[in-house]
C-alpha cells in the first residue's frame, strides 16, 4: 500500500505540474531553438559580415554549438543543488537565466555597430543559455516523473518532452510570421529582434506558473530520510551526487549518452539545418522551410505523449529502438524528398522525420529517470544527457555544414545520422528495461545496468 509521501497526487493536482513543468520547457526550448533559427537566417549576415554565405553560417553556427558546450556545465552544477535542494528550486533559476539571456539578444548591437566585440557578446549570452537549459531538462523531467502514477510514467512524463517542439513550433512560427509580413530588410534590420524581446513576456508567465506548484514528494522522502540518517551516532556520510553517479551508475551514464545520439543528431539536422540545405541547395525560400518545420513541429507535439503511452505498454527500449532505426532508414529518402523542392514533400520528410525522432524523445524521460536513485536522480539523469549534446547535438549542423560544403551532396549527411542511429541501437539494446522501476524503492532494480554490484547496492541505497 502506498504511504501518503508516495501516494500520487491527485488528477488536478498531477494536471497542474505537467501544465508547469510543459509551460517552462516550452519558454526554455523556445529561447534556444530560437536562436538556432536566427543562426541560420540572419546571424551570419549581422555578426560575421566579412565572410562568405556558407562560412559565415558555419561561423553562426559555431556560437549555436557553443550553447552546447556549457550544458554539460549546467547539468552538474543544476543536478548538484538539484539532488540537494529540491527539483523545484533550480527550476526556477534556469528559467530566469534562459529568459534573461535570450532577452539581452534581442537588444545586442551587431558587428555594424560595435564590431568584434558583438560576435563576442553573442557567444557570452549564448553559454548562459546553454548552462541554464543544461539544468532545465532533468528538473523538468524528474518534477513530473516523482508526482506521476508509476503505471501511467511514460505518458505523463513525456509531456514536458513535449516543450521542445513547443517551442520549435513558438520559434519557428514567430519568426515565420515576421518574415511573411517584412521586407528582408525589415526583418534584418530591426525585425529579428522581436522573438527574442518577447521571451520576457514569457518568462514571467512561466515564473508565476512555476511558482505555484509542489516540490517532489519523492525527493521530500528521500530528502527526510537522509536528514534523519544525519542524526544517528557515527552514520556514514552522504556522498555527493556525482561521485555517486559515477561510482554506482557509470553504465547507466554511458547508456543514456549512447541513446542520446540519434536522438539528438537527427533531431537538429532535420529542423535547423534543413533551413540551410532547403535553401541553398533545393532552392526552396526562407518562408517556406520555415513553414514545413512549423506544421511537422505540430505533428511531433501531437505524437510525442501517444509514444510515451506505448512505451507504458510495452517498454521504453521497444519504443526507442523504432525509432532509432526508423531515423536511420528516413535520411536518404528524406534528402531526396526535399531535393524536389515540392513545398508537400517537403512537409512529408520533416514530418516523418520527427515523428520517428518522437519514438526515441517521448520514452527518454521516464527512461532516464528510472535509471537513477532519488538523490542522484537530478545529477544521473542530467549528466547522461547533457554531456551526449556536447558530441551530437552541438555539432550537428555545423558537421552538416560542413560536409555539404566540402562535397556538395546529402549522402555523407545521410550516412552521419545513420552512424549515430547504429550507436543508439547498440546503447538501447544493452540497457535492461526500466518500465516497472518504483522510483521510491530504496535499492537498485535487479538486473539494472550495472549488474553484479550487490555491494554497491547497499551503499546506493544509504546515498539515497
Amino acid at each position: 500500500m502506498s504511504s501518503p509521501a508516495t501516494a500520487p497526487p491527485p488528477p488536478a493536482s498531477l494536471k497542474r505540474i505537467v501544465t508547469a513543468s510543459l509551460i517552462g520547457t516550452t519558454i526554455e526550448w523556445y529561447d534556444f531553438f530560437l536562436y538556432g533559427a536566427a543562426a541560420a537566417l540572419v546571424f551570419n549576415k549581422l555578426f560575421f559580415p566579412d565572410s562568405d554565405p556558407l562560412v559565415g553560417t558555419l561561423l553562426s553556427f559555431l556560437t549555436y554549438a557553443v550553447g552546447f558546450a556549457a550544458r554539460p556545465l549546467g547539468a552538474l552544477v543544476f543536478g548538484h543543488y538539484g539532488d540537494r535542494l529540491g527539483r523545484k528550486k533550480l527550476l526556477v533559476l534556469s528559467l530566469l537565466l534562459m529568459g534573461g539571456a535570450t532577452f539581452a539578444i534581442g537588444l545586442l548591437p551587431t558587428h555594424a555597430t560595435i564590431g568584434t566585440a558583438a560576435p563576442v557578446l553573442l557567444t557570452v549570452l549564448r553559454l548562459v543559455q546553454g548552462f541554464a537549459l543544461g539544468g532545465e531538462w532533468g528538473g523538468a523531467v524528474l518534477l513530473v516523473s516523482e508526482h506521476g502514477d508509476a503505471r501511467r510514467r511514460g505518458f505523463w512524463a513525456s509531456w514536458p518532452q513535449t516543450g521542445a517542439p513547443a517551442g520549435q513550433l513558438l520559434a519557428t512560427g514567430v519568426l515565420s510570421l515576421l518574415t511573411a509580413v517584412l521586407s528582408d530588410a525589415a526583418f534584418g534590420s530591426w525585425g529579428w529582434r522581436i522573438p527574442f524581446l518577447l521571451s520576457g513576456v514569457l518568462v514571467v508567465v512561466g515564473l508565476w506558473i512555476r511558482l505555484s506548484v509542489d516540490e517532489s514528494p519523492v525527493f521530500k522522502q528521500a530528502l527526510a530520510q537522509a536528514e534523519a540518517r544525519k542524526a544517528v551516532p557515527n552514520a556514514e556520510a552522504e556522498k555527493l551526487p556525482l561521485v555517486a553517479v559515477l561510482r554506482h551508475h557509470w553504465r547507466d551514464v554511458l547508456v543514456a549518452m549512447g541513446a542520446r545520439m540519434a536522438e539528438n543528431i537527427s533531431y537538429y539536422v532535420i529542423t535547423a539545418f534543413i533551413l540551410v540545405y532547403a535553401t541553398t541547395s533545393a532552392g526552396v525560400s526562407k518562408q517556406t522551410a520555415l513553414n514545413a518545420v512549423l506544421i511537422a513541429s505540430a505533428v511531433h507535439f501531437a505524437v510525442i505523449p501517444a509514444w510515451g503511452a506505448l512505451s507504458d505498454r510495452v517498454g521504453r527500449r521497444p519504443v526507442y529502438l523504432i525509432g532509432a532505426v526508423g531515423v536511420g532508414l528516413w535520411m536518404f529518402p528524406f534528402f531526396s524528398l526535399i531535393d524536389t523542392g515540392d513545398f508537400g514533400s517537403l512537409i512529408l520528410a520533416v514530418t516523418v522525420g520527427l515523428v520517428l525522432h518522437g519514438a526515441m524523445y517521448a520514452p527518454q524521460a521516464a527512461f532516464f529517470s528510472e535509471m537513477f536513485a532519488t538523490r542522484m536522480r537530478y545529477s544521473g539523469a542530467s549528466i547522461g544527457a547533457q554531456f551526449a549534446s556536447v558530441a551530437a547535438g552541438a555539432p550537428a549542423p555545423l558537421i552538416a555544414t560542413a560536409l555539404l560544403s566540402d562535397y556538395g551532396s546529402s549522402t555523407p549527411i545521410s550516412l552521419y545520422v545513420i552512424a549515430a542511429a547504429v550507436l543508439t541501437v547498440v546503447a538501447v539494446a544493452a540497457a535492461k528495461e526500466t518500465r516497472h522501476r518504483d522510483l521510491t524503492d530504496l535499492t537498485p532494480p535487479a538486473g539494472d545496468a550495472g549488474a553484479g554490484r550487490t555491494a554497491a547496492g547497499a551503499e546506493d541505497a544509504r546515498a539515497i
